[in-house]
């Protein structure tokens, strides 16, 4: 699943050709809201919280999660699109770019005042100007007896981070991800590292695996050979977690 970097860097894209134009089309190919038209309406802004999108339109608000396939492109009015046209979700055109998304996990049109609703549960933003580190470390702790790998993906305790930053932070902080969170010394240290590793990776556009999907590889700080776990409350794409044995100690 995108995380928030990727999300962050979609919106990125989006905004030169969607905020401060005019829609000339809105085609929400959604059945709840095709009968939804903001043609007219001025892109006021584009921002995201974690995972989720928000296109601001007047009163109104378009929000998108990509969850497991989403994609957003942009094209020259009158391209050929790169992906099937029945996976479109939706489309919006201005005069100079039509924008799809396609495969979203989420597409819905919401009065702008209702927002609180759909994100109002998250936690702070590890990528926004929100960002409050001891906020989210307060909403880890709620819940000590809980393996922190499950507490950071829990979008109420931070918003942003999914299974690769998961990995990746856990090992950079040297924290088995199946420790409860109440044994974790310094969760602060901990956050922090999932902090850089989403600044980097929107700022360099890549990211540099240190232990997701290596498994049976070597650790780069110890060369002990890494692992992959299952840890997850549910089935899903995000449920395993790679570590690396030596530099994680498994929690007593």
């Amino acid at each position: 699943m995108p995380e928030g970097d990727s999300v962050w860097r979609a919106a990125k894209r989006l905004r030169p050709a969607l905020e401060g134009k005019q829609l000339t089309g809105c085609d929400v190919r959604v059945p709840r809201f095709a009968t939804v038209d903001l043609s007219g309406r001025t892109v006021d802004e584009i921002v995201t919280r974690g995972k989720h999108l928000l296109m601001r339109v007047g009163d109104a608000t378009i929000h998108t999660h990509l969850k497991m396939e989403g994609e957003w492109h942009i094209y020259p009015p009158g391209a050929r699109w790169r992906r099937p046209a029945y996976r479109a979700r939706i489309v919006l055109s201005t005069k100079d770019a039509v924008v799809v998304g396609f495969s979203l996990g989420i597409t819905e049109i919401l009065a702008r005042s209702e927002e609180d609703r759909v994100i109002g549960h998250l936690g702070p933003d590890l990528l926004g100007a929100d960002w409050d580190p001891d906020e989210a470390v307060a909403r880890l702790r709620s819940d000590p007896l809980r393996p922190v790998g499950l507490a950071l993906l829990d979008q109420r305790n931070l918003a942003g981070i999914g299974n690769i930053f998961r990995s990746e932070a856990c090992f950079m902080a040297r924290v088995d991800p199946r420790t409860a969170v109440g044994d974790v010394a310094d969760l602060h240290a901990l956050i922090e590292h999932a902090r850089i590793l989403l600044t980097q990776s929107i700022q360099t556009q890549r990211h540099r695996s240190y232990v997701y999907g290596r498994a049976r590889m070597p650790c780069p700080r110890c060369r002990t050979t890494i692992r992959k776990l299952d840890q997850s409350d549910s089935p899903s794409a995000e449920r395993y977690v790679f570590i690396c044995p030596k530099c994680q100690p498994a929690p007593t």
